[in-house]
Parts: structure tokens; C-alpha cells; sequence
């Protein structure tokens, strides 16, 4: 169901919205000092392609303990993050999200788009797991 899932994910919007993450993460590249906010584009990008299996949580669950990503750092990160490009590709998310829940069969396609339009928000100090690991970490 896995596959099938993310096939169907990728025709309504998935592969969209992860060429968008990598072009935001290329961008972050080029600034130089925009690499701690592109390697997340690139991570969450991966995740956009293929968002059935796996879900985003912290970091210091996984790890037992914080990081730069997951300590007051991590916060300012995100909120430059949050002004610079977070917000618009949320709102991609968004409008995939509306324009999916309109039709049946889009449900499930939606709500992937709505935790995708969360994690786009504030990326910073976020990994992404598979959903075992996710509930033995939950």
C-alpha cells in the first residue's frame, strides 16, 4: 500500500511541491550561509517525494538529547527560516491540500500535504523516520 500510495502521491502534488524543496534548498546552498537551512530543504524534500511509511519528529527524541537544531539556535533558525521561505512553502502545501479534499479519493493525499504544510513552517531540528520508529520513538 506503501507504494502504491506514494505513486498516487507523487501524480497529485507530491512531486510538485518536492521540486519546490529542492529548489528552496539549492537557493539556501548558493547563500553559503543559508547550508543549515538547505540541508533541511533537501531532507524534507526527499520526505515530499515519498511521504506514506515515514513521518517528521524531533530530533532529540531520537537521540535522547538536543542539538544545535533542537536548542534556542534552532528556534531563531527556524524563525528566519519561517520569513524567508517557510511560509510560501506551506502555502503550496496548503493550496494542494484544499484543491485535494474537495474529492474522495484525494483525502488521504491531503492530509499529507497538511503535515507537510507544518513541517514547512519550522523544519529546523526535525528528522524524518519510518512509522515504526516513530511509534517506538513516539
Amino acid at each position: 500500500m506503501r507504494l502504491l500510495g506514494n505513486i498516487i502521491w507523487l501524480i497529485f502534488g507530491g512531486l510538485e511541491m518536492a521540486v519546490a524543496w529542492f529548489i528552496a534548498g539549492l537557493v539556501m546552498y548558493i547563500s553559503i550561509i543559508g547550508i543549515p537551512w538547505g540541508r533541511s530543504c533537501f531532507t524534507i524534500g526527499m520526505f515530499t517525494l515519498f511521504p506514506f511509511g515515514q513521518q517528521v519528529i524531533r530530533r532529540d527524541k531520537i537521540q535522547g538529547h538536543g542539538d544545535i537544531g533542537t536548542s534556542p539556535a534552532g528556534t531563531l533558525g527556524n524563525l528566519i527560516w519561517f520569513l524567508v521561505a517557510g511560509w510560501w512553502l506551506a502555502l503550496g502545501h496548503l493550496v494542494a491540500a484544499i484543491l485535494l479534499f474537495v474529492t474522495i479519493i484525494g483525502i488521504p493525499f491531503a492530509i499529507q500535504h497538511l503535515k507537510l504544510a507544518g513541517v514547512s513552517l519550522f523544519p529546523i531540528g526535525k528528522t524524518v523516520v519510518s512509522n515504526e520508529t516513530a511509534r517506538y520513538f513516539g
